[in-house]
């Protein structure tokens, strides 16, 4: 299971370019931003200014989360591929990368540990989601 709750900049910066989809800013009568957008640019540029890559999700203000929250909401939530091996008595699944409690936890875990879980595996890239799967699936 992750050791902390901590969002990725990479993960505000695409809930800061969802809302940038869902709410754009209107040319014509000024360049206000939604208030969602405005709550995850302060958080990433706090982030860009300190030279820091994450944040503790108890330090994000509420409606940065909430707005983070949003975006989590249009992700796929898990990695897997339906082909597990943890099942087979592997420690971590050759289909999707997870360890075994992650795999065995993964409804009780929080989106913010979800989603430091997808960023590990996704590194990592040496499941069959990032590798032979994907070839077969023809991607």
């Amino acid at each position: 299971m992750p050791a902390d709750s901590r969002i990725h900049i990479t993960d505000l910066e695409a809930a800061i370019n969802h809302w940038r989809h869902r709410s754009p800013a209107d040319a014509a009568g000024g360049a206000a931003l939604c208030e969602e957008l405005v709550a995850l640019a302060e958080v990433y540029a706090r982030l860009v200014y300190q030279r820091q890559d994450s944040i503790a999700e108890d330090d994000m203000p509420p409606d940065a989360m909430f707005a983070w929250l949003d975006w989590y909401d249009t992700t796929m939530d898990t990695p897997c591929i339906a082909i597990c091996s943890t099942s087979q008595g592997d420690a971590t699944c050759k289909g999707c990368g997870r360890s075994f409690g992650e795999v065995q936890d993964w409804l009780e875990l929080s989106p913010v540990q979800k989603r430091a879980v997808w960023r590990r595996i996704t590194i990592e890239g040496t499941a069959l989601r990032f590798t032979r799967y994907k070839e077969r699936a023809g991607g």
